[in-house]
């Protein structure tokens, strides 16, 4: 349904790495340093092709019980990636990767657009697959613009589960009818919107990942910049 046929949202969620905080661009960097310091690999993999199996990984752990904080689950789905390779993992650089999440920056145009969104009236939360110790470094860069930061570690349970975004929704105080959700990730986010209903409008940032078949968000734009547009449209600026 357009947005202009729906109501005014109280709340806007936002996922973090990928949507607010460039999440491939700091994973490239990390994972060429850990690379780097593993010569001798024949053949040497891609960052790609080294991030493509570490995804693999992650996912899988985020939906294997028992829960298990995001910290953990990286440093397991790094080992399996570097068995995988024939590399020999190193605890360092498990911190080489961890220890780079804190310092990814944002998007440039992230800052002043959530500084928009915030004087119009909404309150803006973030929910995201990590630890609230990791996160902690990315949202200071947020211009102290963010209301509320619910993680995985708080729920216990990673997205696409049902279970993150029903604690989150308690925890705002609001049914899922009045926020809106803003991502970039078709696999998860957009995955739980068409699961539990919440609207969505996704940032198709260019990195070739694809929507869902079977799901299509109430809207799509390049950059966060393009969402206060959006809303001037269906009336809520």
């Amino acid at each position: 349904m357009p947005l202009d046929q729906l109501p005014r949202p109280q709340w806007l969620t936002f996922d973090c790495y990928g949507t607010l905080i460039q999440w491939d661009e700091g994973l490239q960097s990390a994972v060429a340093r850990i690379l780097a310091a593993h010569p001798g690999s024949t053949p040497p993999p891609t960052a790609a092709q080294f991030l493509h199996a570490y995804d693999a990984h992650e996912h899988r752990l985020e939906r294997t019980p028992p829960y298990r904080r995001f910290a953990d689950v990286t440093r397991e789905s790094l080992r399996l990636t570097m068995e995988h390779f024939g590399l020999a993992y190193r605890p360092e650089d498990a911190e080489t990767l961890t220890g780079s999440i804190s310092r990814m920056p944002p998007f440039p145009e992230v800052v002043a657009t959530l500084a928009t969104l915030k004087q119009a009236g909404f309150r803006l939360c973030i929910i995201s697959n990590t630890d609230d110790d990791i996160i902690a470094g990315n949202v200071a860069q947020l211009g102290e613009h963010i209301d509320r930061v619910i993680t995985a570690q708080q729920a216990q349970a990673y997205k696409p589960a049902r279970a993150i975004f029903d604690h989150a929704h308690a925890e705002l105080g609001v049914t899922r009818h009045e926020v809106v959700h803003i991502c970039a990730s078709p696999h998860l986010d957009l995955a739980a919107a068409r699961d539990l209903g919440f609207r969505c409008i996704w940032i198709d940032r260019g990195t070739g990942r694809k929507p869902l078949p079977d799901y299509r968000p109430d809207a799509t734009v390049a950059t966060l910049d393009c969402v206060p547009g959006l809303f001037q449209e269906a009336g809520w600026l």
